[in-house]
């Protein structure tokens, strides 16, 4: 998949396309829905599959407090967008100048002589351009009047996706692994849900109580997830390594920042620097604080425990 960052990186071979527009974010059941329906119509058309996306995503511009808590870093939203088969991504910029730019200037520099897209899917509710004045009317009208001068593009509404009689939305996932459902969120995203990252130094405090881990940089102002969890890790070889993880800000010991640390079974090499994707298969419980580390220690022991016994981990 070729990624251009941005309409300066744009090559003459990138004009040309089949597109949709959006966040994305969790590249649920329904986005892959919409890849699926675009790869399609580029087929017929015999023209590449584009994403057009943005980073930051818009509501971490203009209400950094109240955006909602990513599913997917803008690392694992590309591998998951990749793995759909999608040939290229515009990712754009999202600060003061794109926020400023009308609706009309958007649509002629970026889709227009930018991309040169030729079909558009959009979603039925899609808003774009400063003071959101953008809609799917004015991008049908614009689309018209360019394709009578040989460079325009006729554009499709997406309506609601749905798995069964479920609307599948990035909003309903989140709040599915908010309550700890990871079956709800597993159904809507047709995956597991997982988590990314590498693995840094701690404060190894773990380690004295015989529970050593590693810990994991979350790479988000809000987490979509918290609380103790059997996991499966990927990323150590062959196949998936069982354990149990802590996402949190680990209220005990005073923690400040949220992290993921996940204790591996059985496992005992150095692994500083690895990439890691875990897993999280069962919610245990919520992160508490304990009124002792002795307490903390006697609690991880059972969390440990719960964790082996439902992945099947025989105890050493």
């Amino acid at each position: 998949m070729r990624l251009i960052r941005g309409l300066h990186n744009l090559l003459p071979t990138d004009r040309g396309c089949v597109a949709t527009i959006g966040t994305f974010d969790g590249v649920h059941l329904g986005h892959r829905t919409v890849f699926q329906r675009l790869l399609m119509r580029g087929r017929e058309l015999g023209l590449p599959a584009t994403v057009i996306t943005f980073e930051p995503q818009p509501m971490e511009f203009f209400a950094p407090d109240a955006a909602p808590a990513r599913l997917t870093r803008l690392r694992e939203k590309l591998h998951a967008i990749s793995d759909s088969g999608i040939e290229r991504v515009m990712l754009l910029e999202f600060g003061p100048k794109l926020a400023a730019m009308d609706a009309p200037t958007f649509v002629q520099r970026l889709l227009i002589d930018g991309l040169g897209v030729q079909f558009l899917f959009v979603g039925d509710d899609f808003r774009f351009g400063h003071g959101r004045t953008g809609d799917f009317a004015l991008l049908q009208s614009m689309g018209r009047e360019a394709i009578q001068c040989g460079s325009g593009f006729t554009v499709e509404s997406l309506h609601t996706i749905t798995q069964g009689e479920v609307r599948i939305s990035s909003s309903r996932i989140r709040a599915a692994l908010a309550r700890g459902d990871l079956e709800q969120a597993r159904y809507l995203l047709g995956r597991p849900y997982t988590l990314e990252g590498r693995v840094v130094h701690g404060d190894k405090r773990a380690r004295t109580i015989g529970f050593p881990t590693a810990n994991i940089q979350l790479h988000r102002r809000v987490s979509p997830v918290s609380g103790v969890y059997a996991v499966q890790v990927r990323g150590l070889g062959l196949d998936a390594w069982p354990g149990v993880a802590n996402i949190g800000t680990r209220p005990t010991v005073q923690g400040l920042n949220a992290r993921l640390e996940v204790h591996l079974f059985d496992f005992d090499r150095l692994i500083y620097g690895r990439h890691l994707e875990v897993e999280l298969v069962l919610k245990l419980r919520d992160e508490k604080k304990f009124e002792s580390f002795d307490a903390l220690k006697e609690q991880i022991r059972r969390d440990a425990d719960t964790a082996r016994t439902f992945l099947g981990v025989a105890t050493r």
